[in-house]
């Protein structure tokens, strides 16, 4: 197999791009949440943020504007593709239905995936995951706007 680029946009194999955006469409299909993929090659900043995968996700959530979903229901997976650290991070109304336990679970089950080297598997089942537990408590609904992007977002 062909090594892997650390370069985000060049990260995922073609069909490995599709397998995760197809998962976002089939997600947000039975929700009104919204899901975000954001690649970048390296982990910015300074301690103690630098090299916090999760402190990063937190910061391009805000840049995002994904705080400013009407349901406050938005989920953000975040990769940093040469050190292949990443975090999952959802809105306070998603969160409080969920708990801590369920991102761990769904870190648990990418990174399974992220071990064989199968990043679009480990993206497209961890989001899946994310959006069953949307559906369950955030459905679709007759008026959903799709308040964010499907597509994949870079930081180069």
């Amino acid at each position: 197999m062909a090594t892997r680029s650390d370069r985000p946009r060049a990260f995922l194999r073609p069909e490995e791009r599709e397998a995760v955006l197809a998962a976002i469409r089939a997600a947000e299909g039975r929700t009104s949440g919204e899901i975000r993929l954001h690649m970048e090659r390296d982990l910015p900043g300074k301690p103690p943020a630098a090299g916090d995968p999760y402190a990063r996700a937190r910061a391009l959530f805000a840049a995002m504007g994904m705080h400013a979903t009407e349901a406050r229901n938005g989920v953000l997976f975040y990769l940093a593709t040469r050190t292949r650290r990443f975090a999952v991070l959802g809105d306070e109304a998603l969160h409080t239905q969920v708990g801590e336990a369920f991102w761990q679970e769904v870190a648990a089950l990418m990174a399974g995936h992220f071990a064989e080297d199968r990043f679009g598997d480990g993206l497209a089942a961890g989001i899946a995951r994310v959006g069953e537990r949307l559906a369950e408590h955030f459905p679709h609904r007759a008026d959903d706007v799709n308040e964010l992007a499907d597509d994949i977002s870079f930081s180069d």
